[in-house]
């Protein structure tokens, strides 16, 4: 009998000797993992990113540090976007006050010299050139209105079965007095009957944006192509300039909200119209490839699909 007493009174304390030991271990390794934790996280903080994972015999930890890893990757990313999108703001921010200050000092000083003028004539031309300042202002508005509004979910895509060459002559058409006032002559080659499911208001604007970057950044006299072809899954739309080109290197970004090469700042624009014409292709499942060499010219190429 006092053996089994003892037996059970040395499994007692043995078992709550291994359950202190255990408690105690657990404890540690809580303490540790905590402290482990928070030095990653302030070298983090302070560092931006973490690098390859340490070799610990801890498979635990080694996990834990993995998505840490992760996390300070995707936590550099986005500051880094974040950065560049502050960037490209302030850069946005300073061109759009440097062309409506150029043009309402503009205005300005026309209202000022017709105060002062009598000739009729002069007075004409004054309201012309004013005029043209207030569409200047007019078009950055728009500009900000359509990306806004394409940003926020505000466009309704309508697709429907319409003559492809009427989008086209709506584009055209608003494009065709700067060509003109360049000498660019726009060729357009197309079939007259082509019928496609997309939609006409939004496509037209699309393609309004590639051409009015085709005449703005082609040399007086230049040539500007339009050609659509019906291929068995998409029709292609191309337009072709004979202007300054792209350096290959920049054809990636070009698509970028706010982009404008370095060398074009001082051209009118706020560098958002490829941007709305791929967003505008996209909603519609098609895409928009580009081709181009520095001193050779661009080529725009729209697929639109031929069913939804």
């Amino acid at each position: 009998m006092e053996v089994m007493i003892f037996i059970i009174f040395f499994s007692l304390v043995f078992i709550t000797t291994f359950a202190l030991w255990k408690y105690v271990r657990l404890k540690h390794d809580v303490y540790e993992y905590t402290e482990k934790l928070d030095n990653t996280i302030n070298y983090m903080l302070k560092n931006g990113e973490l690098k390859t994972t340490p070799y610990e015999n801890d498979d635990l930890w080694e996990k834990i540090y993995e998505k840490l890893v992760r996390l300070s990757h995707l936590y550099t990313h986005k500051n880094l976007e974040i950065s560049e999108e502050k960037d490209k703001l302030k850069e946005l921010v300073s061109d759009i006050s440097h062309q409506t200050k150029t043009s309402i000092a503009n205005i300005k000083l026309y209202l000022e010299i017709m105060t002062d003028e009598s000739d009729f004539k002069k007075n004409q031309e004054y309201m012309r050139k004013m005029n043209g300042q207030i569409d200047k202002l007019d078009f950055l508005l728009q500009s900000m209105v359509k990306m806004s509004r394409l940003e926020t979910g505000t466009i309704k895509i309508q697709k429907q079965n319409v003559l492809l060459a009427d989008t086209l002559a709506m584009a055209i058409s608003n494009v065709v007095i700067k060509a003109d006032k360049k000498n660019i002559k726009i060729d357009v080659q197309y079939d007259e009957q082509l019928m496609l499911k997309h939609d006409k208001k939004w496509t037209a604007e699309a393609i309004f944006n590639i051409l009015d970057n085709a005449v703005k950044y082609t040399e007086v006299g230049g040539n500007i192509h339009v050609v659509v072809c019906r291929q068995e899954l998409f029709t292609k739309i191309s337009i072709e300039d004979t202007g300054k080109g792209i350096a290959p290197e920049r054809q990636a970004t070009i698509f970028t909200r706010f982009y404008r090469e370095p060398e074009v700042h001082d051209k009118e624009g706020i560098g958002i119209g490829l941007y709305l014409a791929r967003e505008i292709i996209t909603l519609q499942n098609g895409y928009i490839e580009v081709q181009s060499q520095i001193g050779q010219g661009s080529k725009f190429i729209i697929y639109l699909p031929n069913r939804d």
